[in-house]
C-alpha cells in the first residue's frame, strides 16, 4: 500500500472516531454525573470523592496551609500526577497568577513513573487489535525505549519486517486525567468566594486549555495525522524529518511509526565526534521551526531536547502528541510583532499584538497599553538583540496584555513556551546569537522582492485615503467646533494621561492651597495673640492663641490625612 492510501485510510478512520466522541462529548458530564458510566471518560462522583480526598492526602503532606516554597509546589505538582504536571507547564507561562520565582521553577516539571510491565503492554494491544498481535508484531522489546505518565514506546519489529517503535497509552490514564480536569474546573468555578473575578477567569483559561491540550495529545489518532502532514510540510527539505506512522496499525491508543536511532541533540560530544557542525544544527533547527510557525502554521510545541535527534544528516522531530496551530491571520501577526520588537516599535507591536487579542479592542487603554509596551521595549531592547532573553520578554509580554484586557488564546501561550523551550536548546549550539536574527533573516529571504513592493503599494494606497479621509473629517470637525465656539457653546475635555479625572484634581489642589494660606494665617496670628499677651490669660497662655494654634494643628492634620489617602488612591 503507498503513502497516499495509508493517509486517506488514516482521514477516513479519524472522521469516523471523531463523529463517535463528537456525539459523546455532548454526554462526558465533566462535572459528575450520578450514574455509574456517564460519558466515555466514565466520571462519576464516587471517583471524584476518593480522587479528592488522594488529592487532599497527599496535599497535607506538603503542609500546603502554610504556605509553599517554588521547589515544594514543584514537587506536590509531580507527586499529584499528569494532569497537574500539565497545569503546573502552562502556569508557568502566567506570572500574572503565579510570582516569577513560581513560574520559573514550573519550567523544570518532569513526571517520574514506573513503567508498564511487559503483560500489561501486551494485554493492552490486545485489546486495541481485533487481529492477535502475534500475525502483527514479530517481537517486541521488553524494557522501554521510554515511559512517560500518559505513554511508554518500545521498539518492536513487524512481521513484515520493518523495526517500528510502538507508542502504547497507558490504561485509564484518560479517566484519571478527565477525573483531574474535573475537580480543577469545580475548584476553578467556586473560587469566587475567596479570589477576585480576575484571578478566577485566569484560572478558568488555565483549565480550559488543559482540557484542550488533554483531549489532542490522549488521542494518538490526532498524533497519528500529525506525523503524516508534519511530513508533507517537510518534504522539501532535506534537514528535517519525523518518524513515518503506520495508519493502518494506529488506534486511539496506539500509535505505531518508523524506529529512528540517532543521536541526542543534547549530546554535543557524540555530535561533534560524527563529524556535525552545532552551530549549523542550531541555525537549521531555529529556520525550520520559523517555517513551521510562520509558513506552514503548524509548529511542534514541545521541542525539548528528548524529542530531538539527529540521524543520517537530519534533524529528527520525535513525539508528536503535542502540535500547535496559527491561522494565516495569527501568522502575520507574529510576522508583524517579529519586525516591530526588532525595530523597537511600540505601536508595531501594539497592533500586532490586538490582532491577536480575543476581545473587544475598544476595551484596550491604549496609551495605558502604549505606555506598558514603551517600558518593556526600554528593558529588553537597550541590548543587542543576541543578548534577548526570549522567555523573559514572552512572559513579560504576555503579562502585560492581560494586565490590560488583553485575552490571548491559548496558541499563543503554547507557542512562548515552545519558544523559551527551544531557546534552552539553541543555547547549547549558538552561545551568543539571537533566535530573533535567524527569524528575522528568515524572513527577509523568504519574502519575494516583487510580492513586497506590491503589498508596499497597497499599504500605502490604503494609508492615503485613511489619511485623506481624516483630513476631510478634521477639517469638518474645525468647522463644527468654530461655529460652537461663536455661539459659547464650546466644552473641552481635558485628559492627562494617569489622571481619570484632571479637573477634580485640580480642584483639589486648590482647596488644599487654600486650607494651607488660612492654616499659615491661623498660625501667623496665634502667634502674635501669643506675644501680644491678649487677654484673657490662662495658666499665661493667651486663650485666643491657644485655640487658634489648636485650630491650625487640626487642620493641617486633616490636610496631611487627605494627601496620603489621595497617594494611596492613585497607588
Amino acid at each position: 500500500m503507498n503513502d497516499i492510501d495509508d493517509v486517506e485510510y488514516l482521514g477516513k478512520w479519524y472522521e469516523d472516531v471523531s463523529k463517535v466522541h463528537t456525539r459523546d462529548a455532548g454526554t462526558i458530564g465533566i462535572l459528575g454525573g450520578r450514574s455509574a458510566d456517564t460519558g466515555p471518560y466514565r466520571i462519576t462522583r464516587a471517583k471524584k470523592a476518593a480522587r479528592l480526598h488522594e488529592i487532599l492526602r497527599i496535599a497535607s503532606h506538603y503542609d500546603v496551609l502554610h504556605g509553599l516554597t517554588p521547589k515544594t509546589l514543584r514537587s506536590l505538582l509531580e507527586e499529584l500526577g499528569p494532569t497537574f504536571v500539565k497545569a503546573g507547564q502552562i502556569l508557568s507561562m502566567r506570572s500574572e497568577i503565579l510570582p516569577q520565582s513560581f513560574c520559573d521553577e514550573l519550567t523544570k516539571l518532569r513526571t517520574n513513573v514506573e513503567p508498564m510491565d511487559r503483560d500489561l503492554v501486551l494485554d493492552t494491544l490486545r485489546m486495541e487489535y481485533d487481529t492477535p498481535i502475534e500475525e502483527i508484531f514479530d517481537a517486541i522489546d521488553d524494557v522501554p525505549l521510554g515511559s512517560a505518565s500518559v505513554a511508554q514506546v518500545h521498539k518492536a519489529r513487524l512481521v513484515t519486517g520493518e523495526t517500528v517503535a510502538i507508542k502504547v497509552q497507558r490504561p485509564h490514564v484518560q479517566e484519571i486525567m478527565a477525573q483531574d480536569i474535573s475537580i480543577m474546573r469545580s475548584l476553578a468555578k467556586h473560587s469566587s468566594a475567596v479570589m477576585g473575578n480576575e484571578q478566577v477567569l485566569d484560572l478558568q483559561s488555565v483549565v480550559d486549555e488543559l482540557w484542550q491540550s488533554f483531549r489532542e495529545e490522549t488521542d494518538f489518532l490526532v498524533e497519528a495525522r500529525s506525523l503524516e502532514e508534519f511530513r508533507r510540510n517537510n518534504a522539501d527539505c532535506k534537514f528535517v524529518d519525523c518518524p513515518k506512522p503506520y495508519p493502518r496499525l494506529c488506534t486511539e491508543h496506539v500509535v505505531v511509526m518508523d524506529y529512528v536511532e540517532g543521536i541526542p541533540i543534547d549530546n554535543t560530544k557524540a555530535l561533534k565526534a560524527a563529524g556535525y557542525d552545532l552551530s549549523e544544527i542550531g541555525e537549521k533547527l531555529v529556520d525550520n521551526y520559523t517555517t513551521q510557525m510562520l509558513d506552514d502554521g503548524f509548529f511542534h510545541a514541545d521541542p525539548h531536547p528528548g524529542n530531538l535527534v539527529i540521524h543520517d544528516g537530519k534533524i529528527v522531530y520525535l513525539d508528536l502528541g503535542i502540535m500547535g496551530r496559527l491561522s494565516s491571520h495569527d501568522r502575520k501577526a507574529l510576522t508583524d510583532m517579529v519586525s516591530a520588537v526588532a525595530a523597537h516599535d511600540a505601536v508595531g507591536l501594539k497592533n500586532g499584538l490586538l490582532r491577536f487579542s480575543v476581545s473587544e479592542p475598544e476595551l484596550v487603554d491604549h496609551p495605558g497599553l502604549l505606555a506598558d509596551l514603551d517600558a518593556i521595549l526600554d528593558e529588553y531592547g537597550e541590548a543587542d538583540l543576541s543578548d534577548l532573553d526570549i522567555g523573559a520578554f514572552l512572559n513579560a509580554l504576555i503579562s502585560m496584555a492581560r494586565k490590560n484586557g488583553i485575552e490571548l488564546p491559548g496558541t499563543v501561550t503554547m507557542l512562548a513556551r515552545s519558544l523559551v523551550t527551544l531557546e534552552g536548546v539553541v543555547d547549547e549550539f549558538l552561545p551568543g546569537t539571537s533566535m530573533i536574527d535567524i527569524v528575522r533573516a528568515h524572513i527577509k529571504s523568504h519574502t519575494d522582492p516583487v510580492q513586497l513592493t506590491k503589498k508596499q503599494l497597497r499599504q500605502l494606497a490604503r494609508e492615503s485615503v485613511t489619511a485623506t479621509h481624516g483630513l476631510l473629517d478634521a477639517a469638518s470637525q474645525a468647522s463644527t467646533a468654530m461655529n460652537m465656539l461663536t455661539r459659547g457653546q464650546l466644552r473641552m475635555n481635558l485628559g492627562l494621561d494617569g489622571y481619570q479625572d484632571p479637573i477634580g484634581d485640580m480642584s483639589r489642589a486648590a482647596d488644599r492651597l487654600t486650607m494651607g494660606i488660612i492654616i499659615a494665617g491661623l498660625f501667623i496670628g496665634s502667634s502674635v495673640v501669643y506675644y501680644a499677651r491678649i487677654k484673657p490669660v490662662v495658666f499665661g497662655i493667651p486663650v485666643i492663641g491657644f485655640f487658634g494654634y489648636m485650630l491650625a494643628l487640626v487642620l493641617g492634620l486633616w490636610v496631611v490625612r487627605q494627601v496620603v489617602r489621595e497617594g494611596r488612591r492613585r497607588k
